[in-house]
């Protein structure tokens, strides 16, 4: 996978709409993850590249790859921002630590291992961060009820029934939690679903990541990473949002009598506030490390983005075309410590000017998937700025007959009308252009909508005057891959060629990302929406029960499966490597009493 949600955003959905937020959240993640497996593969089959932006700049040249840089930079920027502003928030929320200093400090040790071990380092960090996320995931699971205070799962329905009531729901059927019957919430996850969209296509770290690895690992590893990444969000965002809402009212609650304030909850304060009332100070240590530990792996993954397009598709192509490897690494360094400064610089101007996590996760959609998906999948997020690109970047890879001024134009085009939109409709509905009315969710809808999917009537109207009939053959022709003869480039595409066909058993086939996009869009949920079904006490407790069921089974493949897919051979591979290295080193003995080998020798030319 590539990257996990950021930890506080679904709990945040799950206080507002109940049950159903959740949900949704989970299902704008899983589909365009297991999409990215045809989507990666299919890149990595035609050219053996570092960036996304390569292919771009090869297939139409230079102005092309301004626009989509542009596009990927706006991306990796807001991705950074949305991430440090939440994390931040709950730092100085759970320690009194300034707001503006943990936003400093959280960058520093991402930036000290991504300059020493680049994109390795973040595939150590990512599986390590990714198993302690999980551990503490699953721990949360089961002490929500073995705490006192709600005791079982039919005990949490009751209070969370006792909180609807307190406190209707605008938008749910009969103002309750306990319903998928939500306007708000499937609001939420059509604006969710295209902003992830983006944050997965318009990701080059994603693509870094399906370059630097095996063919035949993409396809499984996305398509197990989107299933399994599902239940995080489900299953943790129902359970502990359902925990808040339930104890609230009651003294053992941080916010105790009053509820959340809307600060409070757009920061993503539900997580810790529900952790520190199950299992006091030990949960918010719990909180604070899975923040930390989902932050960094979410900036590294970014810093490493941000800095392969200033090293190879800004340094090399327009400062220094002969760049060598060390003139590369230099480069990266400078690129890593330049964008870790600037990414909690550019947060810590939106705080002082009042943008949150709220805004931001409805404005751009952000969907940090920085954790689980990295280690099967591919990371990170867009919405009205970044969502045009979508769609021009996809026919790039897929469609041989898009032109190259549908390339530049559609997703300049489709970024014009999705601001248009989202301010127009910010208007309408509000009466007013401001931070909190453009972060309401109706205009970001609207706005996202618009952005993504203009565009495609754009590119096809562009291509129709001028087609390109692109020969996917002239990729193998550039020579990008610093070192290593040809030979092992053709031999790399040859087996991206065998996972497309199937020789290899992982056959890849668009109609895995199509049955997940039914599933978690249709067959389960719109039958539940369009009933106006509430939640029976049986019901709710099957659905938690599924759940963490599924939570457990994503912890033990998150753990278990990069060791079986490919981390135990690579440790026999090292020790063998290493008994072999002795074995030839040759073994010269010296004492005093004994002289070495070389000794004779020398004596003996000393005689002569």
């Amino acid at each position: 996978m590539q990257k996990q949600k950021f930890v506080l955003k679904y709990h945040f959905v799950g206080y507002d709409y109940g049950v159903a937020g959740p949900f949704w959240f989970a299902a704008g993640c899983s589909p365009m993850i297991v999409f990215f497996a045809l989507l990666g593969i299919s890149c990595k089959r035609k050219i053996q590249a570092h960036t996304s932006l390569e292919v771009v700049r090869i297939r139409y040249g230079r102005i092309a790859h301004a626009v989509f840089m542009i596009l990927c930079l706006i991306n990796n920027i807001f991705a950074c921002a949305n991430m440090l502003l939440g994390a931040a928030a709950v730092i100085s929320a759970m320690t009194g630590m300034h707001i503006v200093a943990a936003t400093f400090l959280l960058p520093v040790g991402v930036t000290v291992y991504t300059f020493v071990g680049c994109i390795k380092a973040t595939f150590i960090t990512d599986y390590i961060h990714t198993a302690i996320i999980l551990i503490i995931a699953c721990y949360f699971s089961i002490k929500a009820f073995t705490f006192e205070a709600v005791g079982s799962i039919g005990n949490l329905y009751d209070l969370v029934q006792a909180g609807g009531r307190r406190h209707p729901v605008s938008g749910n059927h009969d103002g309750v939690y306990l319903t998928m019957t939500s306007k708000g919430g499937i609001l939420f996850g059509v604006l969710h679903i295209c902003s992830n969209f983006g944050l997965v296509i318009m990701d080059t770290s994603y693509y870094i990541k399906v370059f630097s690895a095996a063919p035949s690992s993409v396809v499984p590893g996305y398509t197990i990473g989107g299933i399994a990444y599902f239940a995080i969000p489900w299953a943790l965002g129902t359970i502990m949002s359902s925990v808040a809402l339930g104890l609230e009212n009651q003294p053992i609650f941080p916010t105790y009598p009053q509820r959340m304030t809307s600060t409070e909850v757009s920061n993503g304060l539900v997580l810790p506030y529900a952790a520190l009332t199950i299992a006091g100070k030990g949960g918010a240590v719990a909180v604070l490390l899975i923040t930390f530990m989902a932050v960094t792996s979410i900036l590294s993954a970014q810093v490493i983005a941000v800095n392969s397009i200033l090293s190879f598709d800004v340094y090399r192509e327009y400062f220094k075309r002969s760049a060598s490897d060390q003139d590369i690494i230099r480069a990266s360094h400078m690129g890593v410590i330049f964008f870790a400064a600037f990414s909690a610089g550019f947060s810590t101007m939106l705080h002082y000017v009042g943008i949150d996590l709220g805004w931001t996760l409805y404005m751009l959609g952000k969907s940090l998937i920085g954790i689980l998906t990295n280690n099967y999948v591919p990371s990170n997020g867009l919405g009205v700025v970044t969502c045009p690109g979508i769609f021009p970047m996809t026919f790039t890879i897929l469609w041989h007959q898009q032109s190259k001024a549908a390339a530049i134009f559609s997703p300049i085009l489709g970024m014009a009308t999705g601001i248009g939109v989202w301010l127009g409709t910010a208007q309408h509905f509000y009466g007013s252009v401001t931070v909190t009315t453009t972060g309401q969710i109706l205009p970001c809808v609207y706005g996202t909508v618009v952005s993504c999917f203009s565009p495609i009537l754009y590119s096809v109207i562009i291509t129709l005057f001028h087609p390109q009939n692109y020969n996917w053959d002239d990729f193998r022709k550039e020579r990008l891959v610093l070192g290593g003869p040809q030979s092992d480039l053709n031999t790399a595409q040859t087996q991206c060629s065998d996972v497309i066909d199937g020789r290899d058993g992982a056959v890849l086939r668009p109609s895995a990302s199509i049955a997940t996009f039914l599933g978690h869009w249709v067959i389960w949920p719109l039958p539940m929406y369009g009933s106006h079904y509430n939640f029976g006490k049986g019901f709710f407790i099957a659905w938690v029960v599924v759940g963490i069921i599924w939570l457990w089974g994503t912890m033990l493949v998150a753990i278990i499966f990069p060791l079986v897919d490919g981390g135990i051979q690579q440790i026999k591979q090292i020790l063998k490597h290493n008994e072999r290295s002795r074995a030839e080193k040759p073994v010269q003995i010296a004492s005093p009493s004994s002289p070495s080998i070389e000794e004779p020798e020398k004596m003996k030319g000393d005689k002569q």
